[in-house]
């Protein structure tokens, strides 16, 4: 009777989260969440806590070339299958929040060796409403585009730009400070962590160091939207935040940092980031700029096999329009450009990406149509063997 009790109990808790409000709030991956929905609170109030999962299921492709339009390379898969639970414990000022995926595409195993099914697990202390910090495993205060939660992308998937030079999740001690000056709002943020993301097993004398501020001039946008791609929110007065941070990695063994393939030896890494968002009466526009500078990123071992770093830098731009059907058009370019010393194993690419999104509820419950040219070595003519088309439709359903 108690099984049966408790599986009803979810049951009705999921049905109930088709009817709440779309917009009521949006997901961020930088504290505990309250959502609306299948939650528990104690008869003390106490105790919280609040589930919630979500997937993305994909099936897309890419070109021989931009000229023959046979298929390479297919990408049918479930992109990403989460469960989080956020809470607190002894009252609000003491939460926490837990990430776990169960995808293989989410658990970087082909870098790793192993499933990294752990995303967060991090505790938060709220001192005040404006200072709070955080200790365990989640995302390091880097560039927006990483920062946003997969879920509140307005393309299936985040730029060339952030999947070559972002910083992570990581295992440390983060701290959050939001303020204002008249009307305007800045937000100061700061890490110590492990600097090896979310694979590691022991900690090694390196660590990382990351700092980011954020200016917003006009005041805070609706419901977190400054975190959110597109103005699903319909901003009534223009809204605006510039953001600019840095993060030193010291003696990091990875070839991304947090992220990536092992390396021979470690290296220092230094990780250079501005983004800014706008948006007003369903415009929107996003940009974000990294550059990475590696003392050494050229590793060897012992036989002469070369392990390197990623050193270089690139910008992305996003502008998107929402009707008023909830349908979504949006445009992005991005180029990435690998610096002098890595350039014989990396080429310049760039991508001019069109997005189609049907929003059903929010970016809870969302189809993506994404149409790619992907540009090799700045050479844009069809007849370069470097270039390719793609294209990817993703359906995104979570509660």
């Amino acid at each position: 009777m108690g099984t049966k009790y408790f599986f009803s109990l979810i049951l009705l808790g999921c049905i109930s989260l088709f009817c709440v409000e779309a917009n009521a709030q949006t997901e961020v991956d930088e504290r505990s969440m309250q959502f609306k929905g299948l939650k528990y609170t104690s008869k003390d109030s106490l105790f919280f806590i609040n589930f919630r999962f979500r997937m993305q299921n994909r099936m897309g492709f890419v070109t021989e070339d931009a000229e023959d339009l046979g298929i390479r390379e297919w990408d049918t898969r479930v992109r990403r299958l989460r469960l989080r639970g956020d809470g607190y414990i002894l009252g609000e000022k003491l939460a926490y929040s837990v990430q776990l995926s169960f995808s293989r595409g989410d658990q970087d195993a082909d870098n790793t060796g192993v499933a990294n099914i752990v995303r967060d697990a991090v505790i938060f202390y709220h001192f005040t409403n404006n200072f709070y910090v955080a200790f365990g495993q989640n995302k390091l205060p880097g560039n927006r585009q990483r920062v946003n939660s997969s879920g509140q992308l307005q393309f299936a998937d985040r730029s060339i730009v952030n999947s070559a030079l972002t910083i992570d999740r990581d295992f440390g001690l983060k701290a959050y400070y939001t303020n204002k000056l008249g009307n305007a709002v800045y937000q100061l943020k700061g890490a110590i962590s492990t600097g090896e993301g979310r694979s590691v097993n022991t900690t090694d004398k390196g660590l990382a160091y990351t700092g980011r501020v954020e200016f917003l001039p006009f005041g805070s946008f609706t419901n977190d939207g400054d975190y959110s791609e597109g103005d699903l929110e319909r901003e009534q007065k223009p809204k605006l935040s510039l953001a600019g941070g840095y993060s030193y990695n010291k003696a990091t063994t990875n070839t991304g940092g947090q992220l990536g393939k092992d390396l021979f030896s470690p290296v220092d890494m230094k990780t250079f980031m501005l983004d800014a968002i706008f948006k007003y009466n369903g415009w929107a526009y996003a940009a974000e700029f990294i550059k990475r500078d590696v003392n050494n990123p050229l590793t060897y071992n012992s036989d002469g096999d070369l392990s390197y770093a990623y050193e270089g830098h690139g910008l992305n731009n996003q502008f998107s329009y929402l009707f008023k059907n909830n349908i979504e058009t949006a445009f992005r370019y991005s180029y990435l450009i690998p610096s002098k010393r890595i350039a014989n194993f990396e080429d310049t690419r760039e991508v001019y990406e069109l997005g189609l999104t049907k929003y059903l509820k929010g970016h809870k419950v969302k189809a993506q149509l994404n149409l790619s040219y992907n540009v090799g070595n700045q050479n844009h003519s069809l007849s370069n063997d470097k270039n390719y088309w793609g294209t990817m439709f993703q359906i995104e359903l979570g509660i």
